[in-house]
């Protein structure tokens, strides 16, 4: 079990008095890599809010402060003790029995407990399906088996993105304004402005501070790839993601330069029977809609030749990846319209897609929409904001987002969650039966047979196109020479998790 991320970002409401009743206070400055036990971060987009059950992946780092998981991952989404000291899996892969750590509190001052884990459990599994219909046996404090109401092989995986909350603070119904977690660092609300800047001191207490080689951390909001480059260039900040642009002025400047491989830039078509859309029920218009892109001229000319053309979703090495693959939809801008004409939609339809800052929509989605246009598609960019917006995004309002989509190490998640009837990013939640069984395969299949039925979803969605994969483009990650990185443990490598930060 690997690799899985969900590329959130967007922005929040002004931040209110009340933070202050569940963190830490300071008066000293923010400090912006002014001293070595100051990490400070540049962030391309704005918080999406403080609540446990939005906290993303992508540039999550807040997180990572504030919140503990319950176990920690790798990059080969491999577990190790983090809240949770040690566990024991159900032979028939529907249960988890957990050991939490004892002695460790929230920052208002409960204990991180079983009653904090179900609580967490339940308030997650009302936003997220994943969670969904969970049962709990607690023994005591520190004991409570979980069980999901149905075999999943994904199990170990998923208790690492269970961040714990306090049960106090869940019950608060104010869940935007007063983080309260269990994780090595706390906010320090006097030197931190919403929006801009947010500050975190090193938690008292917390069980390896060791792991956490500073006593602050520091993250700045950026509105632009240039603004973060230079205050990188300057000294301000310690880290930042840099898009392709940016690649060569940042070796040219001295900076350590990681690249990563863990996107597929993609359309996602939900809507398979065309509930909402009549036209996307029609398998020839999705193909269509695959073939009016150029990938090679997209890899050139948006992404500077740093990535490859892509004709599937699945992470090269990974179970369900094809090799060998010839592209079945190449561009043909003409055979694309004949398809159209022939499905009845020659005039094509109207389209809502969503965007949101920090996800590089500006720069990709005037191609989108120009490229969509040939067949008729008139795409209206609908902008999505606020602690709202991830919620807006996945609730099916928009039948085909476009994203650039972390594609894991173990296909395994991206078929739980881009295929499966509940995937998270399946957003129409539409029921297919050729993938429900093939599903069923892998619960009770060997190792082989798994395999063997994970290419068999690669290649049924590739047929019905379910996606227009496009290009798999590199990252890169900059830092200055006062930090390093040794090992990036994100597993869906799109940048180092915060734990990864070290000091040179």
């Amino acid at each position: 079990m690997r690799r899985r991320t969900v590329l959130f970002a967007g922005s929040a409401a002004a931040v209110t008095a009340s933070l202050a009743a569940c963190s830490g206070g300071s008066d000293d400055g923010a400090g912006a890599g002014a001293s070595s036990d100051t990490l400070t971060l540049g962030m391309t987009s704005d918080i999406a809010g403080w609540d446990v059950g939005i906290i993303p992946t992508y540039q999550g780092w807040y997180g990572d402060a504030i919140y503990e998981p319950l176990v920690r991952r790798d990059e080969n989404a491999d577990i190790s003790p983090a809240a949770a000291e040690s566990w024991e899996f159900s032979d028939d892969n529907t249960s988890v029995t957990v050991h939490l750590r004892s002695g460790q509190t929230f920052t208002d001052g409960t204990p991180m407990d079983t009653a904090a884990l179900q609580a967490t459990l339940e308030y997650v599994g009302s936003l997220n399906t994943r969670f969904a219909g969970l049962t709990f046996d607690v023994a005591d404090a520190q004991t409570m088996t979980i069980t999901w109401p149905a075999p999943n092989p994904l199990i170990a995986m998923r208790l690492g993105e269970v961040r714990l909350a306090s049960a106090k603070y869940l019950a608060s119904g104010d869940l935007d304004s007063a983080p309260c977690g269990a994780g090595p660092y706390e906010v320090d609300t006097a030197n931190t402005t919403r929006g801009s800047v947010y500050t975190f001191t090193r938690r008292e207490g917390y069980w390896d501070p060791e792991s956490y080689p500073y006593d602050k951390v520091v993250m700045k909001v950026f509105a632009s790839d240039t603004a973060g480059m230079n205050a990188l260039k300057t000294g301000q900040i310690d880290g930042c993601l840099i898009p392709q642009s940016s690649y060569d002025e940042a070796n040219a400047s001295g900076l350590n330069v990681i690249a990563l491989q863990g996107v597929t830039t993609r359309l996602l078509i939900t809507d398979h029977l065309g509930q909402k859309i009549p036209a996307l029920g029609n398998v020839d218009v999705r193909r269509a809609m695959n073939m009016v892109f150029d990938k090679e001229a997209m890899t050139k000319n948006l992404y500077l030749g740093h990535g490859k053309p892509a004709s599937q979703i699945f992470r090269e090495g990974s179970d369900a990846y094809l090799e060998d693959f010839d592209d079945p939809y190449p561009f043909d801008v003409d055979a694309a319209k004949a398809l159209m004409a022939g499905a009845g939609f020659a005039n094509g339809f109207d389209l809502q897609i969503p965007t949101m800052t920090g996800q590089n929509h500006e720069k990709l989605m005037p191609y989108i929409t120009q490229q969509l246009a040939l067949l008729n598609i008139r795409v209206e960019q609908v902008p999505l904001s606020g602690p709202d917006a991830i919620t807006n995004l996945l609730s099916g309002t928009y039948p085909v987002p476009f994203w650039q989509l972390g594609n894991y190490g173990d296909s395994l998640v991206d078929i739980q969650d881009y295929c499966l009837t509940d995937g998270l990013w399946n957003v129409s939640h539409q029921p297919d039966a050729t993938i429900d069984g093939l599903w069923q395969e892998i619960l009770i299949g060997d190792e082989e047979q798994q395999k063997a039925a994970e290419q068999d979803i690669n290649r049924y969605i590739v047929d019905q196109a379910w996606f227009v994969p496009m290009v798999y483009p590199d990252g890169f990650y900059a830092t200055s020479k006062k930090v390093s990185v040794p090992h990036v443990t994100d597993f869906s490598a799109l940048h180092p998790n915060l734990i990864d930060f070290k000091k040179n």
